[in-house]
């Protein structure tokens, strides 16, 4: 397959993109630098450049985003807004998206609105509910977003992993074993057009 990964510089994307070039797929690194990875073709883009998204998306099988919200203090309305633009954007690749924990539901409630949630966390995880919660009212468009564990580090790879739906499926994932489950999820899609959640095997 053909696979275009934003953030593929990243703790997260990075995994995927060597998890995906060890399995032979075809991939395009995505970043808004455009730097290098071997073994991957190259590609400078900001995640708000929506012909380079369309085009990407003309010519991939599938396009990962793996970009969180800025984390030092920027406007995340920039970020949901890129969001609004690619959910319009009609393309032939399918969309997977790296979520985050702090939108999955426990007993329904959301992580960010439980006691004791980090607040330093939280301004994320909103803008990562904004975006689920667009995604869910999008029509025309195949996606599907995996969610970590609410602690995810680099770690070992086991290939072994537990699966959920929009409650955590344990505390913790390895950005490796992350990154099989959405290869996986690439390769054999069981979850389009909702959420899952993945966290290592204990």
């Amino acid at each position: 397959m053909k696979i275009a990964v934003y953030g593929a510089t990243g703790m997260v994307g990075s995994q995927i993109t060597a998890e995906a070039l060890s399995r032979g797929h075809e991939v395009t690194a995505v970043s808004s630098t455009g730097k290098s990875i071997e073994g991957t073709a190259s590609a400078t883009a900001q995640l708000s450049d929506t012909a380079a998204y369309r085009d990407l998306g003309k010519n991939h099988d599938v396009v990962v985003i793996s970009v969180p919200p800025s984390r030092t203090g920027g406007d995340h309305q920039e970020y949901i807004d890129a969001f609004e633009e690619i959910t319009e954007t009609l393309i032939p690749a399918r969309l997977i998206v790296v979520g985050g924990a702090g939108a999955t539901e426990v007993d329904g409630v959301r992580l960010y609105d439980t006691p004791g949630f980090p607040e330093e966390y939280k301004a994320e995880a909103l803008t990562s509910g904004a975006v689920y919660d667009m995604l869910t009212s999008v029509s025309g468009i195949t996606w599907t977003m995996a969610a970590p564990a609410p602690v995810i580090a680099p770690g070992t790879r086991t290939g072994n992993y537990t699966l959920g739906a929009n409650s955590p499926a344990g505390d913790f994932v390895s950005t490796q074993d992350f990154a099989v489950a959405i290869v996986d999820e690439i390769e054999t899609p069981v979850h389009e057009n909702r959420r899952f959640t993945v966290a290592s095997e204990k």
